[in-house]
């Protein structure tokens, strides 16, 4: 005996607790089904009225979907949209792909770090499931789209909220490019227009004014880059991949030259690779990786660990270049082009970051927020010396 039908939509309302033990009943006691009939009935009504409540929004992939009139709860599903979302309308944030840093609280405030970390559908961290997105009854979720993600993970991702209920819609992050358009979209979801339109032009003025410092660098003369990833350093990433983009924008030259293996990245190379590539500059994302170039001879014949030219990325509350990929990126190329070509790229540094994550976070930093982050990009070289 069935009474109720059970349609996803009723599994995202206020309500989904209910509606849930309503969609269960199919298989319980006809005593247990009669005593809920009348509540079934007054809530089919509700639907009614929530549904009329609905509006219709077309996503970055042109998927159009039925989402709530008001949006106060919304969860990402992978970091690069959950980061956008730290920026525009933190206050929306229910759920964590992954944790904060002890001290990031300074840069973010204390409600983020203390969410629940629930993972997330794509890329690397613990793996969302559908209980944990069920108890945090989100409005909507949020999700990545672009060339660089499987259509299969975005199958995946939209079967998976199906199941629970709650309407996903894609944003469409290639390229540092997109950001603005990306916050557009979101902040005429979420009524944040003004604030978007304004983290969107720092992103374009970013991107225009590096371009210009380094667009006729000659392909034979731009630094030579390798991206150590890992404890070891031996992990990186190919020249075509979105992890390394900036390097590029910045007008390096990625060193490692391949097709990606998969959009997570990660290529495992050897230090006799390494040293074939003779990089001019070394990016260290692992700080445990620094001691290493210390304490193994090896690295000591890479050109760019003798001449001192290793820069740790800063991180804090996100990492500047990659993992995630994220509106950060307009800070870290200029930041990146800056220590590259110097004379090509005046920066101030220190007032560039107190005015970016002013704009962004809101946090006004003082002199020791400036040490905590700049001073992680000193070189272990001969010299010691800080590129700040």
């Amino acid at each position: 005996m069935t009474l109720l039908h059970c349609s996803w939509r009723s599994w995202r309302l206020p309500w989904g607790s209910v509606s849930r033990r309503l969609c269960n009943l199919q298989n319980g006691s006809v005593a247990r089904q009669r005593t809920w009939l009348a509540l079934g009935i007054g809530l089919a009504l509700s639907l009614t009225t929530l549904e009329a409540m609905a509006r219709p929004v077309t996503d970055m992939l042109g998927r159009t979907v039925e989402v709530p009139e008001r949006i106060d709860r919304v969860i990402g599903a992978a970091p690069p949209v959950t980061a956008l979302l730290y920026a525009l309308a933190p206050e929306h944030v229910v759920g964590l792909n992954m944790p904060f840093l002890p001290g990031d609280e300074r840069f973010v405030g204390a409600r983020l770090p203390a969410l629940p970390v629930v993972g997330g559908i794509l890329g690397h961290g613990r793996r969302m499931q559908p209980e944990a997105i069920l108890e945090l009854r989100p409005d909507i979720a949020l999700s990545w789209a672009g060339a660089a993600v499987p259509v299969a993970s975005i199958d995946e991702t939209i079967r998976f909220f199906e199941q629970v209920g709650v309407p996903v819609l894609f944003v469409r992050l290639d390229t540092l490019t997109d950001w603005p358009a990306a916050f557009e979209f979101v902040g005429r979801l979420l009524g944040r227009q003004p604030r978007a339109a304004e983290l969107g032009a720092v992103i374009t003025d970013a991107l225009t004014r590096v371009g210009q410092a380094v667009a006729d660098v000659p392909q034979a003369e731009r630094k030579r880059v390798y991206y150590a990833e890992g404890v070891d350093g031996l992990a990186t990433e190919c020249h075509g991949s979105f992890h390394v983009e900036p390097i590029d924008l910045a007008g390096g030259y990625n060193v490692h030259r391949c097709t990606p293996s998969s959009y997570v990245g990660m290529e495992k190379v050897s230090l006799e690779q390494v040293l074939a590539y003779d990089p001019e500059v070394i990016l260290v994302q692992d700080a445990g990786f620094l001691s290493r170039l210390d304490e193994h001879g090896p690295w000591r014949r890479v050109r760019a660990v003798r001449d001192g030219q290793v820069l740790r990325v800063p991180q804090s509350p996100l990492n500047w270049l990659d993992r995630p990929p994220s509106f950060m990126r307009a800070l870290g190329i200029q930041w990146l082009a800056h220590a590259l070509y110097p004379e090509r790229f005046p920066f101030e540094v220190q007032s560039a970051t107190r005015d970016f994550y002013a704009r962004f976070f809101g946090v006004a930093l003082d002199n020791a927020d400036l040490e905590r982050l700049l001073d992680a990009t000193a070189s272990p070289g001969p010299s010691h010396q800080h590129h700040h």
